[in-house]
């Protein structure tokens, strides 16, 4: 691991925002480090405001959405809600054909199959709504380079509104409208919502006639965090807002699906985190082990009863993703030892019998292994079909435009990315990526990256401290939460490695003089217990510890040295 210090802002700025806030120099450092300058700022970020919340008709296009389906209402038409198979389009999915249905009839959803269609619209969803008489299409979290199938759709008379986030081409498809905060002709102030964010403004425009309020639409935010939570986009601006309010929703008052998932886990309070981890997954599992469809139907169920079982079915799936996911790391893991590529820029494996739905979660494996640009296929059809993932500060995106010529389609973002190509042009393919990330990869980005927001005392960790951090929350990109380091620290003696294959660190530790203990917990860190006998220097952020029905404040370890 890297540890980096992150810059220290002036001595000026700290003082002068630790006196207006009456917090300390550490708080306020942070702060800082998060553009928060003045205590204007500070109380927008520490008190999310639904008036926080944009206007939609911001967005461009969203006056010619709204028009488009205020007409089908009018006229009675059919119309098809349309959307990924993963989180974000089955969130997005279920939020939008929800909403309608409370005004319109005549609503169905389409999630395209993952085997059959793949991802994004699809000449077979253009097809199903033709000969079902639907003349509008809403597509949510795809579609800003379907430019042939909305053609497409156009000659079969049906018309197409995209709700996207992901970058646009160069060309935008000639649909009806097409909404999307990074269409360098969109005026939008923030654009880093995910799919089902866009689907949350369109929603909210559609109230406006209606006279609805934001207040009218909060029991959505249960849907919208859990998209912005699994889709990983910037925890800030807008999102955070957005983010604050579906927490409280899916802590108070989740819709039965959530309800549901909450139910088989068994946990009270949810954080950010727990969506990320307990939710998500077993929203994405539907899509990966069956179809999308079981997300949608489950999150839009308004039968607790049938939505537990639902949740039952799901819980079913995950544990089988589960499984497959281990087992297709470790045969990936064999692959790349096998094949000497242990010392490459990149990991690029392929074996065609791996299954399509958990190749995303491997890459993200491999990458815990290997630290570096990963990308791993299998067979879909006659084609190979792979999902890339990146490191920090590593664009893939990128990377895969310049082996463009050897790729038949692929789309995602800086870190994250799907493409198929033909089967004679992957060891060319996979060679031109390797020579890519080579070429312009900063070698330092291969190792990982600790980023430490400060160095403390562990003194300074009291409870009034820890109760201002946690006030911090929802973290996410762009709001990560807080590490600290702390040098010269020793173990009381009681030091161990815990869990059932002793992998993980278990500490009491103390700093200088001060012989007040503090719990450490390093999952994973077992193996560093030899740091342990003398002093050593600690890389942790903190969290609160239930044990008995007491709490108290732990370390949470995610290095030494």
């Amino acid at each position: 691991m890297r540890w980096t210090l992150k810059p220290e802002p002036s001595k000026e700025k700290i003082a002068k925002l630790a006196f207006d806030l009456q917090v300390d120099a550490t708080i306020a450092k942070i702060l800082l480090q998060r553009n928060i300058e003045s205590f204007e700022e500070a109380k927008k970020y520490f008190r999310p405001s639904l008036a926080d919340i944009h206007d939609p008709f911001l967005m461009k296009d969203m006056d010619l959405a709204v028009a488009r389906i205020e007409t089908a209402i009018l006229n009675n038409e059919n119309i098809l809600v349309f959307g990924d198979y993963d989180v974000d389009g089955t969130t997005a999915v279920s939020l939008v054909s929800s909403y309608l249905k409370t005004i319109h009839p005549n609503i169905a959803t389409y999630i395209p199959d993952r085997y059959a269609e793949g991802y994004g619209v699809s000449y077979m969803g253009i097809d199903f709504a033709h000969d079902n008489d639907f003349s509008l299409i809403i597509a949510l979290d795809c579609g800003i380079k379907a430019i042939d199938k909305v053609t497409y759709a156009k000659e079969k008379n049906i018309d197409f509104i995209i709700c996207d986030h992901h970058k646009p081409g160069k060309e935008i498809p000639k649909a009806v409208a097409v909404l999307n905060a990074k269409r360098d002709d969109c005026n939008y102030p923030f654009d880093e919502l995910c799919g089902c964010g866009v689907g949350f403004k369109l929603i909210q425009a559609l109230g406006v006639s209606r006279k609805q309020t934001i207040k009218d639409f909060v029991p959505y935010l249960d849907l919208v965090a859990t998209a912005i939570a699994a889709d990983i986009v910037p925890m800030n601006g807008e999102n955070r807002v957005l983010a604050y309010f579906g927490l409280q929703v899916i802590n108070q008052k989740p819709r039965n699906g959530i309800q549901a998932i909450i139910h088989q886990i068994k946990k009270k309070e949810l954080t950010i985190t727990d969506v990320v981890f307990i939710i998500a997954p077993r929203i994405n599992a539907a899509g990966r082990m069956k179809h999308g469809n079981y997300a949608v139907e489950l999150l839009t169920e308004m039968d607790l009863d049938a939505a537990i079982e639902f949740a039952a079915a799901i819980e079913i799936f995950n544990a089988d993703r589960k499984d497959l996911d281990k087992k297709i790391t470790e045969e990936a893991l064999i692959q790349i030892i096998d094949n000497e590529e242990e010392n490459r820029f990149s990991s690029v494996v392929f074996q065609e019998d791996w299954h399509k739905g958990v190749i995303g979660i491997v890459a993200s494996r491999l990458i815990e292994k290997y630290y570096r640009p990963t990308l791993v296929f299998t067979k879909s059809g006659d084609k190979l079909a792979a999902s890339a993932r990146s490191v920090k500060g590593f664009d893939v995106y990128n990377a895969l435009l310049e082996c463009e010529e050897f790729i038949e389609q692929f789309g995602g973002h800086k870190y994250a990315a799907g493409l198929t190509l033909a089967p004679e042009n992957y060891e060319n393919f996979k060679n031109k990526f390797e020579e890519v990330v080579e070429r312009t990869i900063d070698k330092k980005l291969l190792t990982p990256e600790i980023a430490i927001d400060a160095e403390i005392e562990l003194s300074e960790i009291t409870p009034k401290f820890f109760r201002i951090i946690q006030q911090m929350a929802p973290f996410g990109p762009m709001n990560m939460k807080p590490t600290f380091t702390s040098t010269c620290v020793r173990d009381n003696g009681y030091g161990k490695k815990v869990g059932k294959e002793q992998t993980h660190l278990k500490l009491n530790v103390f700093q200088g003089d001060n012989k007040k203990t503090y719990n450490a917990i390093g999952f994973n860190l077992g193996d560093k217990m030899e740091f342990v006998q003398d002093d050593f220097d600690i890389a942790y952020s903190l969290d609160e510890n239930e044990w008995n029905g007491f709490k108290s404040i732990q370390l949470l370890l995610k290095d030494l040295k």
